[in-house]
């Protein structure tokens, strides 16, 4: 049983990453501008596009950017130690590979399979939202498409097929490379950046103070609840540790990329939060496409249409990042042996690991063109924050285990800043819902089953011992 806690050397899995030969290997091309936009293009999306208005309706009021502020508080914790962890461990697999060499091969394990639920399952949900917006844009220029084509069959409808198409052009950008994706990526970033811009433009001279009263109308409950929902819209920056490997200097550029996409979104999600409870009262933004619904209140139907093409820009970016990091996470686990090794061989020509970017396409295409995930997407939450739990508890024990190893960042008072971010992650684990714990326990009792029938004994240190 103890062999099941069995840690990888990291002076070995950093040997080994730097010997990997053509087959296995990577291709380091990414800055920390790259790795910044990245963070941009998976976290502004969903957040900003979809859940402010909801949150500010039904949880906070005003007291929105105060849910905003909590959320981003409790992440720059996580975000200070996976800074350390990103320039100490420059390797792809990100908070799985931080907890297999700290923690232990089962931990490792369960990390990779909680971070399915936030990249595959959660990739789906945003290819079904960009469907929708997407089928809205077309409906307003008079284009209508079937409801065969664009529902799920338990909606009435055959497929989902703008989710399949959009998902099937993700892959292909992924196929191509990082470089190729990280440029369609940077494009998409600035477009839905500026729309953002936009909107703070022509909304912010209708902001009338009045409506900010009260301030908090569900108190400061209503404001951790809304954080626990708000929550969904930082959860890709962890993805970003998923591209050290990937990256020209990781030990610089991963920790300038981590905190300035922590920085920029938080900021631009307050501004955006308060013009929204500024111009209309929150009572009124109960709707899936917020800003979209404030510039046609205040007769700026131009400015909504744009809107709404920047959130088909910002959603993109978000499915691209997301099925990137999935597959960043899976080649990790194959190379390990905790899932077939055949799936870590990269291309010859586009140095990307294609058998498993296709395998994780199809899984997104299928369940977003076929299956309403509305439900289980609300368990994208539950398991990065466990993958979050795990990285500040990895932090202290690599701390003491390699004190003399390399790090060109330091996570400052990682005895304070460590515990404080996992008493602030398990605070907001506990304001989930219980429907949300009850499904993702099921998930990770299926995770301990599949591990002991099949990761543990394929394991590559297993057959090393």
């Amino acid at each position: 049983m103890v062999s099941v806690f069995r840690t990888k050397d990291l002076h070995q899995l950093l040997g080994e990453v730097s010997t990997l030969d053509d087959d296995r290997s990577l291709r380091r091309s990414l800055t920390a501008l790259d790795i910044t936009l990245l963070g941009l293009g998976v976290m502004i999306g969903t957040g900003i596009f979809v859940l402010t208005g909801i949150v500010a309706a039904q949880y906070a009021g005003p007291g929105l950017m105060l849910s905003f502020v909590l959320a981003a508080v409790v992440c720059t914790f996580i975000c200070l130690a996976y800074s350390e962890l990103a320039s100490l461990i420059p390797v792809a697999g990100s908070s799985y590979t931080y907890a297999y060499v700290s923690l232990g091969e089962v931990f490792g394990w369960l990390v990779g399979w909680s971070l399915i639920l936030e990249y595959t399952v959660g990739a789906s949900a945003v290819a079904g939202g960009w469907s929708a917006y997407f089928t809205s844009i077309l409906a307003d220029a008079g284009i209508h498409l079937p409801k065969a084509l664009t529902a799920v069959p338990a909606e009435g409808g055959i497929m989902n097929l703008p989710a399949i198409l959009i998902v099937g052009l993700a892959v292909f950008f992924l196929l191509r490379g990082i470089r190729e994706s990280a440029t369609a990526n940077r494009v998409l970033v600035f477009v839905k950046i500026g729309t953002i811009f936009l909107f703070l433009l022509l909304a912010g001279p209708h902001v009338n103070p009045a409506n900010w009263t009260p301030f908090l109308p569900y108190g400061w409950a209503g404001v951790s609840a809304g954080t626990a929902v708000l929550f969904f819209s930082y959860l890709g920056f962890d993805s970003l540790s998923t591209a050290s490997e990937e990256a020209r200097n990781p030990g610089r550029d991963m920790p300038i990329g981590i905190i300035a996409a922590l920085t920029l979104t938080t900021l631009l999600y307050i501004a955006v939060s308060a013009v929204m409870t500024g111009v209309l009262p929150y009572t009124e933004l109960d709707t899936a496409a917020p800003a979209s619904y404030v510039l046609q209140r205040i007769g700026s139907h131009f400015g909504s249409a744009l809107i709404g093409t920047g959130a088909i820009c910002g959603l993109s970016t978000v499915l691209l990042v997301m099925i990137y990091a999935q597959t960043r996470a899976f080649y990790a686990m194959s190379r390990d042996g905790l899932i077939p090794e055949k799936l870590c061989h990269v291309h010859p020509k586009y140095r990307t690991p294609h058998r498993v970017t296709l395998l994780v396409g199809a899984a997104v295409a299928l369940i977003s063109g076929f299956t309403p995930i509305h439900i289980v997407a609300e368990m994208c939450s539950a398991g990065t924050i466990f993958a979050f739990l795990c990285s500040c508890i990895g932090l202290l024990v690599l701390r003491k285990r390699y004190p003399d190893m390399p790090r060109r960042f330091t996570c400052p008072a990682p005895k304070i800043i460590a515990p404080l971010g996992f008493l602030s992650c398990f605070y907001v684990f506990t304001q989930l819902s219980a429907h949300t714990l009850e499904l993702f326990t099921v998930w990770f009792f299926l995770g301990l089953l599949v591990y002991f029938f099949y990761g543990r004994r394929h394991s590559r240190l297993n057959k090393m011992k």
